[in-house]
């Protein structure tokens, strides 16, 4: 049986060690909660078949769009990335979010570099 409880998010990001290494905190259909803290830069990638929500709970997340655009994210705030759209997290001290996307969303799209986190991974004992 499920406890009824909140989830505390701070207290989920206290249980993240490695940057660019989102965590399953939750799930809501077929979207998982994740939680992750950043530091640097991940890579260019894109999701062709899903949509991504960065919320910024601390830090400042500057994420990189085609033709030079730029989104940056205080805490408090969201930007939800389309499918399809290249796209380059940024976080030059760390940052702490929270990602919404669908179960199936591949960590760095179809770019795989040493950073790559798969899906089942991220979800370690969140079942």
């Amino acid at each position: 049986m499920t406890a009824l409880q909140g989830i505390d998010v701070a207290a989920e990001l206290r249980q993240v060690t490695d940057h660019w290494t989102p965590r399953v905190v939750g799930q809501v259909n077929d979207q998982y909660v994740k939680v992750a803290k950043l530091l640097g830069e991940l890579v260019w990638h894109a999701h062709d078949a899903e949509d991504e929500m960065f919320l910024v709970v601390s830090g400042t997340l500057r994420i990189q769009l085609p033709d030079d655009h730029e989104v940056v994210l205080t805490p408090g705030q969201f930007y939800v990335v389309p499918r399809g759209v290249q796209h380059n997290p940024v976080a030059d001290d760390e940052v702490e979010i929270v990602l919404v996307e669908t179960t199936t969303t591949a960590h760095t799209g179809d770019v795989v570099v040493d950073r790559t986190v798969p899906v089942d991974r991220q979800v370690g004992d969140f079942r």
